[in-house]
């Protein structure tokens, strides 16, 4: 006997006590969904607040500024890294690399992971962030670029759009979001832990993210 007809035999054997129409019936039937939309009350400023405090417990470096700040401290941050190239997603707002001077490189299909690997740093937007998971997401849309310009460079930068883009929790964020698009949760810079917990950054996206939180965009 295979494995296939194993599995399937067990399954027979636990729907041998189900009557017609009870299996059809336990489908159509709603699941409650009565659990908590969100951890306690807050304002909006105490959400944001929460995202920032968590972003920084994963370890992400966080900055916030208002909307005409934006490109000078993207431009200090770009320097502060030595980068001399950063790859950009096409619907990246030119204005916010007005005052970098490193060399854009664009999101093009044709790249291989070896030249992403050799690109300095990556700016994107983001579609949502999770202020009780600390957790940004990205949904590929035009200021996001393809996941992978995100999981190759070493150094990654993304901004934040606050209030708009930030929502207390999961079920909130997931209301947001198209289950069609692909989607890249991020809660820190890439980690892993060997078996006696030494903790390595870097091993399968970048070793060093920063979030943006800017205000008035």
């Amino acid at each position: 006997m295979s494995s296939r007809d194993q599995i399937l035999g067990r399954v027979r054997r636990a729907l041998a006590d189900v009557r017609d129409g009870e299996e059809k019936d336990a489908h159509d039937t709603a699941v409650p969904r009565d659990y908590l939309r969100e951890h306690g009350d807050r304002t909006t400023e105490q959400t944001v607040d929460l995202l920032a405090e968590n972003l920084a417990d994963y370890r992400a470096l966080v900055h916030r500024c208002a909307g005409e700040e934006l490109p000078e401290l993207l431009m200090r941050l770009l320097a502060a890294r030595g980068a001399r190239t950063v790859l950009v997603p096409p619907g990246l707002p030119p204005a916010w690399l007005a005052a970098a001077d490193a060399t854009r490189v664009h999101d093009r299909a044709a790249s291989t992971p070896r030249e992403l690997d050799e690109v300095h740093s990556v700016v994107t937007g983001c579609a949502v962030a999770v202020a009780e998971t600390g957790t940004i997401v990205l949904d590929g849309g035009p200021d996001q670029g393809r996941r992978r310009i995100t999981l190759v460079p070493d150094h990654h930068i993304c901004v934040v759009r606050v209030p708009d883009q930030v929502v207390s929790s999961v079920p909130q964020a997931l209301e947001r979001l198209d289950p069609a698009r692909p989607l890249t949760w991020i809660s820190g810079p890439s980690a892993t832990s060997d078996i006696e917990l030494d903790r390595v950054e870097g091993v399968h996206g970048p070793r060093t993210l920063e979030v943006v939180l800017v205000s008035g965009v």
